[in-house]
């Protein structure tokens, strides 16, 4: 993992919890210490990866300390509804980089997002991507490859038309 992959990984995490997805103490160590082996430097840095199966319950004070420390908070709209719309263009903009697979993203958009949201017509395109994977039959006629394109290609459309929510 270079510095930059574990900068990443870090602030994923950090979008993810704060987005109220659950991140076990695991993670948030295994982070820390990949991020060490990477070579990323903070103080808390190393007291995280260091942390033992018996100080789990440290994890997520000393994670949240490590991203203060990296400059990698992330603190969503304290507004639900402007939360759920930040968390629609970040979990879009992950399928579009081919982060995460566009079935797993569009399923969340459908199922998280643009349920609480009434299904707005700017997620409409991505909810019909994840109701056309998640029921996907090799007797459709189409690939698989061709509807995970589909999806990529609606949560760049989402990604570009980015309006204020």
């Amino acid at each position: 993992m270079t510095h930059e992959e574990a900068l990443k990984h870090l602030s994923h995490l950090a979008h993810e919890r704060a987005f109220g997805r659950h991140v076990g103490s695991d993670r948030l160590i295994q982070a820390g210490v990949d991020a060490l082996i990477a070579g990323v430097e903070s103080p808390s840095l190393a007291m995280l990866a260091g942390l033992f199966r018996s100080e789990e319950p440290e994890a997520p004070e000393l994670f949240d300390q490590v991203l203060e420390e990296l400059g990698l908070a992330f603190h969503p709209p304290a507004d639900p509804w402007a939360a759920k719309w930040a968390m629609a263009y970040w979990v879009a903009g992950q399928i579009a980089d081919g982060s995460l697979d566009p079935a797993t993203g569009t399923h969340l958009i459908w199922a998280d997002i643009a349920y609480d949201l009434g299904y707005p017509e700017d997620l409409e395109s991505l909810v019909h991507c994840a109701h056309n994977l998640d029921g996907w039959d090799e007797n459709w006629g189409v690939s698989l490859e061709e509807l995970n394109r589909e999806a990529v290609e609606a949560a760049n459309q989402f990604l570009s038309k980015r309006s204020e929510h």
